[in-house]
């Protein structure tokens, strides 16, 4: 009888040996929130940069987010088009944009709403023309609250935008907006800082004065919008969660 249990087992463990997942790329674009950062005496993280250590050998994580990016420079500076030529079917491409979007007196950054969503479905349709799969995240939140301690939104109309072209698409969305929103207000006023900059002179050559910044996350605020990324893999049931390594 036992012998009898281990043969399923063992069937296992061959298929696994014998059929191994196939490699894909996950693709990253985005702005400075997601972007990777200098790592020696920098405190600040992009959460693109933790995603790798969420997922077993068989993802790889491209992270082509930059700082300062919104749909239309990315697009201009030439930056998404290298990415498509390479896509290749069962590929992902994580779109997130929005904060550099909305900068009315940047006009090399400004997109209206209508350019935006435009963008996105760009972004999403020659994606998809690779067979590769898009995934959109509407832009996270900044850490914002009044003098009551209540919180409040910057973003305006651009996250309902990605979350209109997701619906009318059927793009899976991951709703960083709401999910950070939900974070933040959890940590409240003070809890919340250490999601983001807030950094005391003296501790980093770089940075003498220290810095206070409620947009760019430190290292564990980065950690934490990833896990809310993964988080949101599930909820959407992408097969993308298949290939997480057990935490």
């Amino acid at each position: 009888m036992k012998k009898n249990l281990l043969w399923p087992v063992l069937l296992i463990f061959l298929s696994a040996f014998l059929f191994p997942k196939k490699t894909i790329t996950v693709y990253m674009i985005g702005d400075s929130t997601m972007a990777n950062k200098p790592v020696e005496d920098n405190p600040e993280r992009g959460w693109g940069m933790m995603l790798q250590d969420f997922f077993d050998s068989s993802v790889i994580i491209e992270n082509h987010a930059m700082n300062g990016r919104s749909t239309r420079s990315f697009l201009n500076e030439n930056r998404w088009q290298p990415i498509v030529d390479k896509l290749k079917k069962g590929d992902y491409v994580i779109i997130q944009f929005g904060h550099n979007d909305e900068s009315k007196n940047k006009k090399g950054r400004y997109t209206t709403p209508e350019e935006f969503r435009q963008n996105i479905v760009r972004y999403v349709n020659e994606t998809r023309s690779r067979k590769a799969l898009p995934i959109l995240c509407t832009p996270l939140m900044r850490r914002r609250f009044n003098d009551n301690g209540e919180f409040y939104d910057t973003h305006g109309v651009y996250p309902n935008v990605v979350r209109n072209v997701a619906d009318s698409m059927k793009v899976p969305l991951v709703d960083l907006h709401r999910k950070s929103e939900k974070l933040i207000c959890e940590l409240g006023p003070e809890g919340s800082k250490k999601m983001f900059l807030f950094v005391e002179p003296g501790i980093y050559t770089s940075l003498p004065d220290g810095r206070e910044d409620n947009t760019h996350f430190s290292e564990w605020g980065a950690c934490k919008v990833a896990c809310l990324f993964v988080e949101g893999i599930f909820e959407q049931k992408l097969s993308l969660r298949k290939r997480l390594k057990e935490q």
